[in-house]
């Protein structure tokens, strides 16, 4: 007859339990934490839209109410039509494109120059970038102004363009990528006699598409989202941006029309957000696509 320490299985089991139940305890709180960032991003955007349907009344009624009690689109015809929405649109879409395309190729070249390429003084030159990323943009308003004001580029797309086109971040970034990569890669393909043109398209680029992409869209997103440099070279709507449009609707006949300004708020959203989406999707492929071997 067999004796069966039952103290001592009961014991055990609860031994062998103690993983799931802790897993599971880890499971709740992060999707505790998932629903927690959630609403405190999505709760202001939800109350943007709702507050762009909202007629004025249901603005400011006391309680607050999370939904129209009739639904005002008119709102977003006076977003257009109380300032020139859409050459703020146009405006940001210049220099937006211009400005990140500038950053981009600056900034893969440079990068690549400073991991690939041997040239004396090449660690000077990275401390100096490390150093240009330590000072805030804020500090270096006063001096640009001036010599922008002395080229006689305020008020044109050159003054507002020209001064944002630092690739200070995007370097650093593209330098500790190119560094990462295998360098059995690299090799093999200088020894196939791939010169720097042809290691960089051909191997380099290639190999660095979810990076590129990141880098991308931190680029688009802040400089779509740019305002104190534009407010301070635009004096009219002929090169001013959206952010700079928002604030002249905001201000517009002497009170605040938060139904328009909010239904502008959210055209000026729509637009980053498609880039972002679109982009999104392929660095997610880009990611994935070493992850499967054939």
């Amino acid at each position: 007859m067999t004796v069966v320490d039952k103290p001592a299985t009961t014991a055990a089991k609860k031994t062998s339990g103690d993983p799931q139940r802790t897993r599971r305890s880890a499971n709740i709180l992060g999707y505790a934490a998932m629903v927690a960032v959630l609403l405190m991003i999505g709760l202001p955007l939800f109350w943007i839209l709702i507050t762009s349907f909202k007629d004025r009344p249901d603005i400011y009624v006391q309680p607050v109410t999370w939904w129209p009690s009739v639904f005002h689109p008119q709102n977003y015809d006076e977003a257009t039509t109380e300032v020139p929405f859409f050459t703020y649109l146009r405006n940001s879409i210049i220099i937006t494109t211009a400005v990140s395309s500038i950053k981009f190729v600056l900034g893969v070249l440079s990068a690549y120059g400073l991991v690939f390429l041997r040239f004396p003084g090449k660690n000077i030159v990275f401390l100096v970038i490390i150093a240009a990323l330590m000072v805030p943009n804020q500090i270096t308003v006063i001096s640009n102004y001036s010599l922008i004001s002395e080229l006689g580029w305020r008020n044109s797309f050159q003054g507002i363009i020209i001064p944002l086109a630092g690739v200070a971040f995007g370097t650093f970034l593209m330098r500790n990528h190119f560094l990462s990569l295998p360098p059995e890669i690299i090799e093999a393909a200088r020894m196939d006699g791939a010169g720097p043109v042809r290691l960089m398209f051909r191997v380099i680029l290639p190999l660095s598409g979810p990076t590129m992409v990141a880098f991308a869209i931190i680029t688009i997103v802040t400089e779509w989202n740019e305002y104190l440099w534009p407010f301070l070279m635009s004096d009219d709507s002929s090169v001013a941006p959206l952010p700079v449009g928002l604030t002249l609707l905001q201000n517009s006949e002497g009170y605040t029309n938060w139904g328009a300004v909010m239904a502008a708020t959210v055209l000026t959203i729509l637009p980053i957000l498609l880039v972002f989406l679109v982009l999104q999707r392929h660095m997610i492929k880009g990611l994935t696509s070493g992850a499967v071997k054939g």
